[in-house]
């Protein structure tokens, strides 16, 4: 997968983590009856009418896409909730703030496929991209601060996306510091 998209399979492209996200469940509150669907990542199901239950994105997608059901936003994504997270995101430089994994894939799947049944949309997606920035800077000026006698470097809370982008800079960052440290292992 992540190899089409780069040749040393470092990066995945932003179709690829969507898709990754895709796994993560979600609730639906359905407006139909029907049996428990068998597939080969689990069983999910009985839909009954106004009993939420739980699906992965991916299914929520497809049967919010045929009218069979409306999406809850997870709690995360609530104002108050990401109100408390960009708060607390600028109060401390040193550290990031626990989020899903997926929460950047997973907010712009809902966007596009279930505006309708996200409260205060326009608040939520500003929010959302006011953190993204916060985080970034966080990243790029935490980075600044990598010295050559760095062998590891330890970032809790970051996601999908964050490392994803984060990642080939830091492996090649790090064997140059190793090749710098220790030039005759690397003579060729």
């Amino acid at each position: 997968m992540a190899a089409q998209s780069d040749p040393q399979g470092s990066e995945f492209s932003a179709a690829e983590l969507e898709f990754l996200a895709e796994d993560e469940m979600i609730e639906i509150v359905p407006n139909m009856r029907m049996e428990s669907l068998n597939l080969i990542s689990g069983d999910f199901g009985p839909f009954h009418p106004q009993i939420s239950t739980q699906v992965p994105l991916w299914l929520a997608m497809a049967l919010k896409k045929r009218g069979k059901c409306t999406i809850r936003p997870p709690e995360w994504m609530l104002v108050e909730k990401l109100m408390q997270v960009l708060e607390a995101e600028r109060d401390s430089q040193k550290s990031f703030q626990p989020l899903p994994f997926h929460y950047v894939e997973i907010s712009r799947l809902l966007f596009d496929h279930a505006r309708d049944d996200i409260p205060d949309i326009y608040m939520v997606r500003s929010l959302i991209e006011d953190i993204k920035d916060v985080r970034f800077y966080k990243i790029g000026t935490g980075l600044e601060v990598i010295s050559q006698r760095t062998t590891a470097l330890k970032l809790n809370h970051l996601t999908a996306m964050e490392v994803n982008i984060v990642r080939p800079f830091l492996v090649k960052a790090l064997q140059t510091f190793n090749k710098l440290d220790n030039p005759e292992i690397h003579k060729s």
